[in-house]
C-alpha cells in the first residue's frame, strides 16, 4: 500500500461510510488517517468504527490513523414563539436570560457567560453568519443590539462572536465525557474545536496524559492573535475553514491558512488543511474546477494532509472523493513548479541536533540521488524533523511502536512500517534496508541513507546519519 504522493488524505466516516467493506475501499483509494465525528456520533457507533478500522489496519498490515473530533462549545439562541421570526435591518432585538419563546424584539440566550463577556460593539453573528447584530447596551441579564443584516431565524440557531474573547474552556462536559470514551479505545488524535488559547490545548493534554496526540482547529478570531502559543502548545494544526470563514471576512481566509501552514511547518508540527475542498462531491460525481484547484493549492503549499468533511461521512460518491484527491496529490507533486515552491519555503533549521541532522540527511540524499531515506525512530520525531525538510526523497519511518506508526499516517511523506526494535547498529542497518527493499523503494546495488538516535530506542535523540549498499537480498551493509 505505497501511495505515489506525499501528502496525505484524511476522511470523515458517517452514515456513507461506516461498514467495513466501505473503509476498505476508503483506505485503498487513498485514505491514510480516519476522522470521527462527536458532534454526529455516539459512543457505541464510535467504538464499532474503532474497532472496524483496526481490523482493516491488520488486514493491511499497514498502520491506520484515528482522529476523534471533539464538538466543542456550541452557543445557540433559544425557541420562538411559532418556531421562527423575520429579522429586519435597522431594528433593535434584544437577547437576554428570559426563558420564555423569543419574538422578533428578543430571544432568549442559555449562555450567561456571553451576556457576561459582550461589550457595546461587539458583533454578534447567527446562523452561520447569515444575520448580524451589532452589541449597543450590554448587562448581566442582557444585550441590546441592533440588526445590521437581517433575515428569517428559527429556532436554536448558532451563535458566533468573533470580537468576544470568552472565558470557557475549550471543552464541555459532553466533549470530556466522549473523550474519556474515545481513549479507552486507543485511537490516535483528538481534535480540540474553538480553541482560542494555548491553555485550552494544554488542560486537554493534562486530562489526555500522552494517550494520544492533540490537534488544535483553528477557527476563532481570538486563536489567530495567539497562533504561535498555540502551534507551541499543541502536537497539530487544523486549518479549520468553515467556522473560521463565518468568524472573519472570507477575503482574509486564504492568506491566513497560508500563514497557518508555514508557521506549523516552521514548528516542525503537521498541518491539516480542512473543510469544503470538495464539496460539490456530496452531490455530484465530479469535482468543480475550483474545487480541484483549492485541493491543488493545499498541496503546493505543503501541508501535511487535506480533509474530507461530508464529502467522504455523507455524500454519494465517498470513494470517488478520496481518489479525486489521491489523483490531485500525485498530479501536483510531479509538477516541476511543486518542488521549487516547496524548496523555496523550507525554514532554517532550528539549533538542535535532530534539525541539523534532518537537514543533512535531505542534503545528502538530494546530493548522492539516494533512492529514500530511512528513519528509525521510536516517539516518531526524528521522521517528523525528516518529514519538516519537505526531501524530494521519499521518507521511510521504522518503529518499533504501533502508536507511533499511526500517529505518523498524518506525517508529510512519512511511509511508516512497524518493526521489532533493532538489536544494534548493525542489525539497524540489515533491517533498514531489508525493508526499503521489500516496499520497493530501493534496489539491489543501491545505497539508502539512514537517519536514527543512539542509543537506540530513546525518544529525542536523533544524532546519527549512516550511507549502506543494499545487497542482492536487501540486506544493506556499510
Amino acid at each position: 500500500m505505497r501511495r505515489l504522493r506525499r501528502i496525505k488524505i484524511l476522511a470523515t466516516l458517517g452514515p456513507a461510510s461506516s461498514d467495513s467493506a466501505m473503509i476498505r475501499r476508503l483506505f485503498e483509494a487513498g485514505a491514510d488517517i480516519f476522522r470521527i465525528n462527536m458532534s454526529h456520533t455516539p459512543h457505541d457507533k464510535m467504538r464499532e468504527l474503532v474497532a472496524t478500522i483496526r481490523n482493516v489496519e491488520s488486514s493491511y498490515g499497514r498502520p491506520i490513523g484515528i482522529l476523534i473530533d471533539l464538538q466543542g462549545p456550541k452557543l445557540r439562541v433559544g425557541a420562538f414563539e411559532g418556531g421562527a421570526v423575520q429579522l429586519q435591518n435597522g431594528q433593535s432585538f434584544t437577547l437576554d436570560n428570559d426563558q420564555t419563546p423569543g419574538d422578533a424584539n428578543r430571544v432568549y440566550l442559555p449562555h450567561p457567560e456571553i451576556l457576561a463577556a459582550l461589550r457595546p460593539g461587539h458583533t454578534l453573528l447567527l446562523d452561520d453568519g447569515k444575520v448580524k447584530l451589532i452589541t449597543e447596551e450590554t448587562s448581566p441579564t442582557h444585550a441590546l443590539t441592533r440588526i445590521v443584516v437581517g433575515g428569517r431565524m428559527s429556532d436554536r440557531k448558532g451563535v458566533s462572536l468573533p470580537d468576544t474573547d470568552l472565558p470557557v474552556s475549550a471543552m464541555t462536559p459532553k466533549d470530556r465525557a466522549d473523550l474519556d470514551a474515545a481513549l479507552n479505545t486507543g485511537i490516535d488524535w483528538v481534535a480540540l474545536s474553538f480553541v482560542q488559547r494555548a491553555d485550552d490545548v494544554l488542560d486537554a493534554k493534562k486530562i489526555i496524559r500522552g494517550r494520544a496526540s492533540v490537534m488544535a482547529k483553528i477557527e476563532k478570531p481570538q486563536a489567530i492573535d495567539r497562533l504561535a502559543d498555540i502551534i507551541e502548545a499543541a502536537d497539530a494544526l487544523m486549518v479549520a475553514r468553515g467556522d473560521l470563514g463565518v468568524e472573519m471576512p472570507l477575503e482574509r481566509v486564504p492568506g491566513l491558512q497560508k500563514q497557518m501552514t508555514r508557521m506549523a511547518r516552521r514548528a516542525g508540527k503537521p498541518v491539516v488543511v480542512a473543510t469544503q475542498m470538495l464539496e460539490s462531491m456530496i452531490q455530484a460525481p465530479v469535482p468543480t474546477r475550483a474545487e480541484v484547484s483549492d485541493v491543488a493549492t493545499a498541496v503546493y503549499e505543503g501541508a501535511d494532509a487535506i480533509m474530507l468533511s461530508a464529502e467522504s461521512a455523507a455524500g454519494k460518491y465517498p470513494v470517488e472523493a478520496v481518489s479525486t484527491m489521491n489523483k490531485i496529490g500525485e498530479e501536483v507533486e510531479r509538477d516541476q513548479v511543486y518542488r521549487s515552491v516547496i524548496s523555496a519555503q523550507r525554514p532554517e533549521p532550528e539549533a538542535t541536533a535532530g534539525d541539523a541532522i534532518a537537514d543533512a540527511a535531505r542534503q545528502i540524499a538530494q546530493t548522492l540521488d539516494l533512492p529514500v531515506i530511512i528513519c528509525w525512530t521510536s516517539s516518531g520525531s526524528t521522521a517528523i524533523r525528516v518529514a519538516r525538510e519537505r526531501p524530494s526523497t521519499p521518507v521511510v519511518a521504522i518503529t518499533p511502536n504501533l502508536a507511533t506508526g499511526r500517529k505518523l499516517s498524518v506525517v508529510w511523506g512519512v511511509h511508516c512500517v512497524v518493526a521489532e526494535d533493532a538489536r544494534d547498529q548493525d542489525d539497524m542497518v540489515n533491517r533498514a534496508g531489508s525493508i526499503a527493499f521489500r516496499d520497493g523503494f530501493v534496489r539491489s546495488g543501491q545505497r539508502v541513507l539512514i537517519v536514527a538516535g543512539v542509543p537506540l530506542g530513546t525518544p529525542g535523540t536523533t544524532n546519527m546519519v549512516r550511507i549502506a549498499y543494499v545487497g542482492p537480498s536487501g540486506d544493506a551493509n556499510m
